[in-house]
């Protein structure tokens, strides 16, 4: 019996999505097709309904809109127009979104900075994208008045937004961009409607080059083809529903699945500035929200959390995400009642997209892309070839390098930097002048069960020298490029390592002090936290007599990946950054027991 209601469980999902993926087609590249239209449609589409709720403010769609349009105007009063970019430093709350949705309105790029970046890799977004002005909210003053030395912007570029949980004026080196918001005409822009799917609407930095991300290209193509999917198959989204928002909207994830679903459905959105496991159930139950984007780090946290009775008979109906371990997966699903998990797989500069359409446990779904799942030599950071030469597919349920094929449909984007792009294009693979994106992702197919011929897969890890923290992307060697820049260090050898209960992989640096040198831990905490965002910071420090090379001369990873932090394989001395500590310290017996068994609280 359980077999025939799958069937028809299966059969049924796949009926609701069939008609987007049979019809749905991404919009021409000269399509009058973008964010801010979609924006303004479905303003007028709703004008009376519920658009967004935060921090106590609720605003209907056209309240909304009207309020976009006065940012749109104020920003050409400002002297920014179609094809400027404008970095965009606030966190999440209506005018943040406001400001995005009104440089898409004018043909202008969002530069979408990282609200937790600080000193040189904050400096290095803002001037990467060459940003002709800065909106910053007052909760991130301190950070960009840090950097504004190493910017080449004017005071008057600075466009400061009031923060009503701040109560501050605007610093007398930046303009007031608040003050002249109010004066400004409500009106819809002509300019909208003019603008075209192939413009630039947002960069998003990628997390996976830490101390210099690299800021992906996101077209308003992209946003367009990913809301309609993303709202009709992954959340079966309605007018009636309301979405949960708290991951960052500097972030595809929180941007593209959150905001774009709820422009394309008209679904009004619940707004938090940042995820907090002890109100998450209270507030669902306050705003019935039904739909929520999520990472798994945070379905993990609300997993281990104590019961509350709000969880009981909650209104949550469908969630929207990636990342979510299949150990967790199943707890959160049996204790809190979440009929539809949809995870998704993508990235923000690739073609690559999967989408759990049929509401499979413990998969990442399914996609249209062409892929290639190929032998990866993860211990030499290589593909590996055949003997003429071509690469070698994985058996089914074998882990291999994921390759997405690159056609006129599934473009690759990339980054701002070509040259960053190119890396990532592999060519000539099955047949001369095909071309490949190295997604950089190891991922094996999944017997899911019944599922209308579709092939399913699976997430395994990342490859090379990247792996993921806390739901961001690290890489080892520009975090090991900036620790060597630090007075006491020689070199240093950065990898991830497993940590019992936490997600992901926690950075470790192998370090070699320059001769002479004792290991200062107050020092290289600062050092750490000067140069690097929290989620790129080691958690671990080993200090290293000598490093171990290959016979390539490059460091040897394997054998300290292995050892890890273990006290009974490792000789050397082994520091620990502990949560919410501010400085690293040995690691003794006592802590080691608590990471080992799993309750370190990472």
């Amino acid at each position: 019996m359980s077999k025939v209601i799958e069937f028809f469980r299966v059969v049924w999902n796949f009926v609701q999505a069939a008609p987007t993926l049979i019809f749905f087609k991404p919009p021409a590249d000269d399509a009058k097709s973008s964010l801010g239209l979609m924006f303004q449609q479905t303003a007028a589409k709703y004008p009376k309904k519920s658009a967004i709720i935060c921090e106590g403010t609720e605003l209907n769609w056209s309240e909304f809109n009207a309020l976009t349009n006065q940012f749109a105007h104020s920003l050409e009063k400002q002297g920014v127009s179609r094809g400027d970019c404008v970095a965009v430093l606030i966190e999440n709350r209506i005018e943040l979104l406001c400001a995005v949705f009104a440089l898409a309105k004018i043909g202008a790029t969002a530069g979408m900075i990282n609200t937790g970046l600080t000193d040189r890799p904050l400096a290095h977004c803002i001037s990467t994208v060459n940003s002709k002005k800065c909106l910053v909210g007052q909760e991130l003053l301190s950070s960009v008045e840090a950097v504004k030395a190493e910017l080449d912007l004017a005071d008057s570029d600075y466009l400061w937004i009031a923060d009503k949980a701040i109560e501050a004026d605007a610093p007398n080196w930046a303009t007031d961009f608040s003050a002249t918001i109010a004066n400004m005409p409500t009106d819809n822009l002509p300019v909208t409607e003019d603008i075209a799917a192939r413009e630039i609407a947002l960069y998003i930095f990628t997390s996976g080059t830490t101390g210099l991300p690299k800021a992906a290209l996101v077209y308003h193509r992209k946003i367009m083809s990913a809301a309609k999917p993303f709202s009709t198959i992954g959340f079966h989204a309605k007018p009636s529903d309301r979405m949960y928002i708290c991951l960052p909207l500097y972030h595809a994830t929180g941007f593209l699945l959150g905001i774009g679903s709820s422009l394309h459905s008209g679904a009004s959105m619940f707004v938090r500035r940042r995820f907090s496991t002890s109100q998450f159930w209270p507030e669902v139950q306050q705003y019935q929200t039904t739909l929520f984007v999520y990472v798994g780090e945070l379905c993990r946290y609300l997993a281990m959390a104590p019961e509350c009775p709000e969880e009981k008979n909650n209104p949550l109906k469908t969630m929207l995400g990636n990342g979510l371990r299949p150990d967790v997966w199943d707890t959160f699903r049996n204790r809190f009642g979440v009929k539809r998990i949809t995870e998704i797989y993508g990235s923000s500069e690739g073609n690559v997209s999967f989408l759990n359409i049929l509401n499979k446990d413990s998969t990442i779904g399914t996609g249209s892309v062409v892929v290639m799942l190929v032998k990866y030599d993860i211990e030499n950071d290589a593909i590996v070839l055949d003997e003429n030469g071509k690469v070698i597919e994985v058996e089914e349920g074998e882990a291999g390098l994921m390759l997405g094929q690159i056609d006129d449909r599934y473009k690759f984007d990339g980054y701002k930097n070509t040259d960053a792009t190119n890396d990532k294009i592999l060519t000539d693979l099955r047949e001369p002048g095909d071309r490949w994106f190295n997604t950089g992702d190891l991922i094996r197919t999944v017997d899911v069960g019944f599922a209308m011929g579709l092939p399913h897969y699976q997430f395994v890890d990342r490859v090379g020298d990247t792996f993921r923290w806390r739901a961001e992307n690290v890489s080892t060697n520009e975090v090991g490029e900036i620790l060597n820049a630090c007075d006491q260090v020689e070199i240093s050898n950065v990898y991830g390592v497993d940590i019992p209960g936490a997600e992901g992989k926690a950075g470790m640096a192998a370090i070699t002090l320059i001769p002479g040198q004792q290991f200062n831990a107050a020092e290289f905490t600062e050092f750490v936290d000067r140069e690097l965002p929290v989620f790129a910071r080691p958690v671990f420090v080993r200090i290293e007599q000598e490093q171990d090379t290959t016979g390539t001369f490059k460091l040897f990873k394997g054998k300290l990946k292995q050892q890890a932090y273990h006290l009974d394989q490792v000789d050397e001395p082994i520091y620990v950054r502990q949560p919410k500590s501010k400085q690293y310290e040995l690691l003794d017996q006592k802590f080691y027991k608590q990471l080992v068994n799993g309750s370190a609280g990472y």
